[in-house]
C-alpha cells in the first residue's frame, strides 16, 4: 500500500513542525517596571478628569443662572463621583485581564 503514509515519518515530521513553531513564537515579554505606574496614573487621571468636568459644568450653570455656589458644590460632587465609578471600573478591567485561568 504505496498510498498509506508512514506514521513514523509522520510523527517525526510532527515534532519537527512542533519545534520549528515553538522556537519562531515571541517569549512573554515581561511587563516593565513602568507599566504598573501607567496603569495607576490611568486611574488618577480619569478620576481628576470626572473632577474638572464637575467643576466646568457646575460653574457654567452658575454664571449661566446668577447661582455661584449651589451648582458649582453639586457637580463637583458628581463629577467625583463619576471619576470614582469609572476609576473603579478600569480597576476590576484591569484585575480581571491580570489573572489566569487556574487550568494552565
Amino acid at each position: 500500500m504505496a498510498d498509506q503514509p508512514d506514521p513514523e515519518k509522520l510523527a517525526a515530521l510532527g515534532k519537527k513542525i512542533a519545534a520549528l513553531k515553538a522556537a519562531q513564537t515571541p517569549e512573554r515579554a515581561a511587563q516593565s517596571q513602568y507599566a504598573k505606574a501607567g496603569q495607576g496614573w490611568r486611574m488618577v487621571i480619569e478620576l481628576v478628569v470626572g473632577v474638572i468636568m464637575g467643576f466646568g459644568i457646575g460653574y457654567g450653570l452658575d454664571s449661566l443662572f446668577g447661582t455661584l455656589p449651589i451648582f458649582l458644590v453639586l457637580f463637583i460632587m458628581l463629577g467625583f463621583a463619576a471619576g470614582l465609578r469609572v476609576m473603579l471600573q478600569t480597576a476590576a478591567e484591569m484585575d480581571k485581564k491580570g489573572q489566569k485561568p487556574e487550568d494552565e
